[in-house]
């Protein structure tokens, strides 16, 4: 006598082949994207280790801006070498801003947990940037507070202390840095604020340009506040204090 044997059909679903695939080409596609990324930023990092830095995304920004508020477009920027910059807005800028420049590898670990803790504390947002990290966002990126960004700025802060170090970033950074509406780097705002070139500037003029920093659209370096007259006077006490800047 036969028997009959019957197969029990598997409840289990097949994984659909062209699912594997879609997942495989996206995966593929993400890694050569991120590998044309890694490519493209440390080629520019190491092009304006060198090359004056033309623009910076936020020129556009403000110019778009200036475009559709009906204003004229005003951008003052000439780039000078750093020994044509005076060493008493180098010292004011570090004096106001970040005062273990000349120390720390991009990242001022103790600023920016006293920045967190502020801010907890307080409605008022204060950060805790480094010139370095500064200097990443102003030529690299876009104005914002988002994670994204501030990976990407991470980034870029590794990379040009590695590969431009302490000189460099100061140059760029004094080149490239917003000192007031439609002004940007050392000499324009020397000529804007003083008349007279970079090279020249007393360290209480210095102090003057660093003071706005915060807010150089709002704030005067001339005929200031009360308030950034305070900033000034702080800033020329620690300026005392830096020393003689060697990168």
């Amino acid at each position: 006598m036969a028997t009959k044997i019957t197969q029990k059909k598997s409840t289990r679903k097949p994984v659909k082949k062209e699912s594997r695939s879609f997942m495989s080409k996206l995966s593929r596609l993400l890694f050569k994207a991120f590998l044309w990324f890694l490519g493209v930023s440390v080629f520019f990092v190491l092009l304006f280790k060198f090359v004056p830095v033309p623009f910076t995304p936020l020129m556009a920004i403000r110019a778009i801006e200036s475009k559709k508020a009906g204003k004229e477009m005003v951008c003052s920027h000439d780039w000078e070498p750093l020994e044509n910059i005076s060493v008493n807005l180098q010292k004011a800028v570090i004096a106001s801003e970040d005062g273990t420049f000349l120390k720390h590898n991009g990242f001022d670990f103790t600023a920016m947990q006293k920045a967190y803790k502020n801010n907890e504390r307080g409605r008022r947002i204060k950060g805790g940037s480094t010139i370095s990290q500064q200097t990443a966002k102003n030529v690299f990126l876009w104005q914002g507070r988002s994670y994204l960004r501030k990976g990407l700025e991470a980034y870029f802060t590794v990379l040009i202390e590695f590969i431009w170090g302490k000189e460099r970033i100061m140059e760029v950074y004094l080149n490239s840095i917003e000192m007031g509406d439609g002004v940007y780097g050392a000499q324009a705002a020397a000529e804007h604020w003083y008349r007279k070139d970079a090279a020249n500037l007393t360290p209480l003029q210095a102090a003057g340009i660093a003071a706005i920093l915060p807010n150089p659209r709002k704030f005067t370096a001339t005929s200031s506040s009360s308030y950034i007259n305070n900033r000034k006077t702080k800033i020329m006490r620690v300026m005392r204090t830096v020393g003689k800047i060697e990168y």
